[in-house]
């Protein structure tokens, strides 16, 4: 059975009246891995926020489309529950609710009513899914992020999407504040989610993520859309020679790259 596809088609995105987006075209299917890279500002933050519906950014054109459905006419629940999964840059402290509780609430959402998955099935996947990334098994019954640190933080979440499933993960900087120890465990998770389902679109500054993570297809946005787009190659070559060649390419001035995003 194939995996899902997510379909971007002109996207356009403001926050506070500023456009950030301006034409994004991009098509993730199951089984496949697109990186998207680009300097500081240039909209690949946003892109992830819109997708899985924050409020701060306004949709002014454009599609975003889950195996034909319009995800921009679903609440933020409803888009997880279609298959959507964002793996935040930041993920916000909940108190209150165990680390254990939410995962299983979030399972428990995406099955029909009155097929929970059962409490011993739960328990065992997720021991197992922890011992994979090296999580300390208190982190289980600990507050949903509530003084975890960075590195904490980020294997929580390539948990819950291990643990959830998704049809397309969206992983805005994963990378960030990891160790090398950290994000070679984060890769490896990421890696066993590889399957012909399963689409995943990661958001990074770096190469060094791509040299643990092979992605099928990479894309550089700048000025708020897709540029220019190639293989694992590219990443290489962004590594080596920075952006500077595809700005000179493009003719792109330095002063219109950045912006709020």
């Amino acid at each position: 059975m194939a995996g899902s596809t997510l379909e971007i088609k002109d996207l356009h995105v403001e926050i506070e009246g500023e456009e950030i987006l301006k034409g994004v075209n991009l098509t993730i299917n199951g089984g496949e891995f697109h990186a998207v890279m680009g300097p500081n500002g240039t909209g690949k933050s946003t892109l992830a926020s819109a997708i899985m519906g924050h409020p701060k950014y306004e949709v002014t054109k454009g599609q975003v489309l889950l195996d034909g459905e319009d995800v921009l006419e679903m609440e933020v629940d409803e888009r997880a529950q279609a298959g959507l999964f964002l793996a935040m840059q930041y993920p916000s402290e909940i108190s209150g609710v165990t680390n254990s509780d939410f995962l299983r609430s979030s399972i428990n959402a995406q099955r029909e009513e009155g097929d929970e998955i059962p409490l011993m099935q739960f328990i065992k996947e997720m021991d197992a899914t922890m011992d994979s990334l090296e999580i300390d098994k208190n982190m289980a019954q600990r507050y949903l992020n509530e003084g975890f640190s960075g590195g904490e933080k980020k294997r929580n979440e390539i948990l819950q999407l291990m643990m959830l499933k998704p049809a397309i993960g969206v992983l805005d900087e994963i990378d960030s504040g990891l160790d090398i120890d950290a994000l070679k465990v984060v890769s490896q998770g990421i890696n066993q989610m590889r399957d012909d389902k399963f689409g995943c679109l990661i958001i990074t500054h770096y190469q060094r993520l791509l040299d643990y993570i092979t992605p099928d297809h990479v894309h550089v946005m700048m000025q708020g859309r897709v540029v220019k787009s190639g293989g694992p190659e590219l990443a290489h070559r962004l590594e080596a020679e920075g952006y500077d060649w595809i700005k000179e390419e493009l003719g792109i001035d330095d002063e219109t790259v950045g912006q709020k995003a």
